[in-house]
């Protein structure tokens, strides 16, 4: 994060615009907007600024910039077209340690000026860190169309019984809860729909009703898929955005993490093989707790909880111990990562069953059902088998399917990191560890592989410089290492 987002109360506060023309313009019109008593210096002033001057909403200084036209300032916006000019308000704002904008400017600026979606009291500013005003203004006008103007009263009306809400429950919890239900269910309807009295008699209604006792501990268990944010369920979102506290593996993303509401605590569960922080019972045994404590608990896990996630062991221990819970399916690995690289699982011509299994190497070696693995017309999908892909392949061959079966693994599917090595059961041990290949990855094997070379249409872009050292960048064309 380039920029900390914030809100400013600069109601009644001395603002300093510097520059006179169209630009100077919109951002004065701005402040006078949030309250503020706005000063312009400039030589020269346009249209619209010499009638605010006349209406006597703003003050003039038919002057060129001096640092002493700083005094009692407390924020300063420079839009002028002389970068000298306003390098020198930059400077002179920094050395007094006022907050100072210069427009298309992002080098001069201690903070930036956002697009705003405005349905006050709700506000929404969208920023691109001054990198491409343009895709923030397009997004500002993707949210204009989402979010009613309606939204306003919403926020207004809920602002007017926030006291008594507060003064109903006396855990923070259980007003978080109110609210919630409050404004995604029938209240916000009604106000959406122009029933204010309606939605006021309403709300009231549903907070007499409620009881002022401790909440009851729930817990969410959510797939959070292969790795790509894109890739959640809504119900998944909706669920993160809810809960008091979230328990997650190696396997979640930062991406997908940074989603979970912002003040839910975080817990690490680990889950790396041969070295997890919590064990399973232990795991186990704190969401338990967690949820008898009152608090909504996610636990987040890569993938599917009930495909090689353990969830099941999860929830039979929540069920033995009568906590509520739910559960969000996430999109597994196999087929996730499977469509990325371009690799059907079943194919008419090709393969008509797909399989899942595990590829943990214990003791050197994988208890695995060989013979009803290594049929013909079969697509076989190993998960967590990098570090026995060796043992693997060599026992597929041993129990009857040819060496020159196509086999494919891919680190990090779905993910702007995504590899993906291809070879035969003969040749892949040796090209992955070429690769330097780390997990989290996924190995399918079976002719479907075949398909890849053609049906590969996801290009992740790798910065070869900034890529992790053990992450070869990929030529965009070519699919080959970059150099």
């Amino acid at each position: 994060m380039d920029f900390l987002p914030v809100f400013l109360n600069i109601k009644n506060q001395a603002c300093l615009v510097v520059g006179g023309g169209e630009v100077a313009t919109r951002k004065a019109m701005l402040l006078l907007q949030a309250g503020a008593h706005v000063s312009i210096v400039s030589p020269e002033l346009d249209a619209v600024l010499n009638e605010y001057l006349a209406c006597g909403k703003i003050q003039h200084r038919a002057e060129y910039f001096q640092p002493g036209h700083l005094e009692s300032i407390v924020l300063v916006i420079a839009a002028t077209d002389d970068r000298v000019t306003n390098r020198q308000v930059s400077a002179a704002a920094q050395q007094r340690q006022i907050p100072v904008n210069v427009v298309d400017d992002p080098e001069l600026c201690t903070f930036i000026m956002p697009s705003i979606v405005d349905r006050s009291p709700l506000l929404i500013a969208i920023s691109s860190g001054g990198q491409s005003p343009v895709l923030a203004r397009l997004l500002r006008a993707q949210l204009e169309t989402m979010i009613p103007a309606a939204y306003a009263r919403l926020a207004a009306m809920a602002g007017n019984f926030r006291n008594q809400v507060k003064q109903h429950f006396t855990h923070p919890e259980k007003r978080r809860i109110f609210w919630e239900k409050a404004l995604q269910g029938r209240f916000a309807a009604m106000v959406l729909a122009g029933k204010d009295r309606a939605a006021q008699d309403y709300l009231l209604q549903s907070l007499q009703q409620e009881k002022d006792e401790p909440p009851q501990g729930e817990v969410y268990l959510v797939g959070a898929g292969p790795g790509n944010p894109d890739l959640l369920t809504f119900r998944a979102m909706r669920l993160m955005q809810q809960a008091d506290v979230v328990v997650y593996d190696r396997l979640v993303s930062p991406a997908i993490l940074d989603m979970v509401r912002r003040d839910a605590t975080r817990i690490y569960a680990g889950k790396e093989r041969n070295r997890h922080t919590l064990a399973q019972e232990s795991i186990n045994q704190l969401l338990v707790r967690l949820a008898q404590e009152g608090q909504r608990v996610l636990r987040l896990k890569g993938g599917d909880p009930f495909i090689f996630g353990r969830g099941g062991e999860e929830i039979e221990t929540l069920a033995a111990h009568r906590i509520p819970f739910q559960v969000v399916p996430g999109i597994t690995a196999a087929s996730g990562v499977a469509a990325y690289a371009g690799i059907p699982l079943t194919h008419r011509d090709y393969a008509q069953s797909c399989i899942f299994v595990t590829g943990h190497l214990k003791n050197n070696s994988i208890d695995l059902d060989w013979p009803h693995l290594a049929r013909p017309n079969q697509t076989i999908v190993i998960y967590m088998g990098l570090l026995g892909l060796p043992v693997l392949c060599q026992q597929l061959i041993a129990h009857g399917l040819p060496d020159s079966t196509p086999a494919a693994i891919i680190q990090q599917g779905t993910t702007q990191k995504q590899r993906i090595v291809t070879g035969t059961l003969h040749t892949l041990p040796g090209l992955a560890e070429d690769a330097h290949l780390t997990p989290p990855t996924l190995i399918i094997v079976g002719e479907v592989v075949k398909l890849h070379e053609n049906l590969a249409w996801f290009e992740p872009v790798l910065d070869a410089e900034n890529a992790p050292a053990n992450i070869l960048a990929l030529d965009p064309e070519t699919k080959q290492p970059l150099e």
